[in-house]
């Protein structure tokens, strides 16, 4: 089998891609790529930034390598429910859109998911778990199982916690620009300024590490299951 894994960013990937074989893309796409053998396996791992657009773009990247038999979409989410702590991973069983209010079901797993076209506050949490009895939200998750569904392929979902239900964090989608990479510049003058967001980011920062390292953990676990 191929297996493409396709997360937002590079961080998202960090442990698990260690060892791997980096792969050269395109210099200023934002794509990032790497790739191993596991077992009877082949696996490719893309990163090409945050948001529906950059998910498509990391989808075909994958594919320029290969036939994709199984897709896995992974990396960071925010908590929609109380269960569902920082630093751990979970798996879904279904993503939503919420901007299509499409439904796609999950190879397996335990936590709805549901898709957004922006980072979302403490307010928008609530009112999506309310909505769609999800567990978590993310940004890129549907666009990865839309595409897995019209090539009539495995699509498996798996997330990691960096933000809590009540986690108070600056606004971050003005910094994150059009091709779905984050303005990091940018951002750090803006809350350098603003001391109140300082304890939440340092959270966010230590909860989005370890989210990485149990994500890596859940990943791995169901790459090295998979069957040739």
């Amino acid at each position: 089998m191929k297996i493409g894994v396709i997360a937002a960013l590079p961080g998202e990937l960090k442990p698990l891609v260690k060892g791997w074989d980096r792969l050269p893309v395109v210099k200023g796409s934002g794509v990032q790529m790497w790739q191993t053998q596991i077992g009877a396996n082949e696996v490719v791992a893309v990163c090409a930034g945050m948001g529906a657009a950059a998910a498509r773009r990391a989808f075909v990247a994958a594919e320029f390598t290969g036939a994709l038999d199984e897709v896995f979409s992974v990396g960071w989410a925010g908590a929609l429910a109380e269960e569902c702590k920082p630093g751990e991973a979970f798996e879904a069983f279904e993503v939503a859109d919420a901007q299509t209010g499409e439904r796609f079901a999950c190879a397996g797993g335990t936590q709805r998911l549901v898709t957004t076209v922006r980072v979302v506050d403490a307010a928008e949490k609530q009112r999506l778990a309310a909505s769609y009895g999800a567990g978590l939200v993310d940004m890129e998750a549907a666009a990865v199982a839309r595409l897995a569904a019209m090539r009539g392929i495995p699509f498996r979902c798996f997330k990691a916690v960096s933000d809590g239900v009540g986690a108070e964090l600056p606004d971050l989608n003005p910094f994150i620009d059009a091709s779905g990479q984050m303005e990091m510049g940018r951002f750090l003058a803006y809350v350098a300024v603003r001391p109140g967001y300082w304890g939440a980011l340092a959270e966010l920062g230590r909860n989005s590490a370890r989210a990485t390292e149990t994500l890596a953990v859940a990943v791995r676990g169901s790459l090295d299951g998979s069957e040739g």
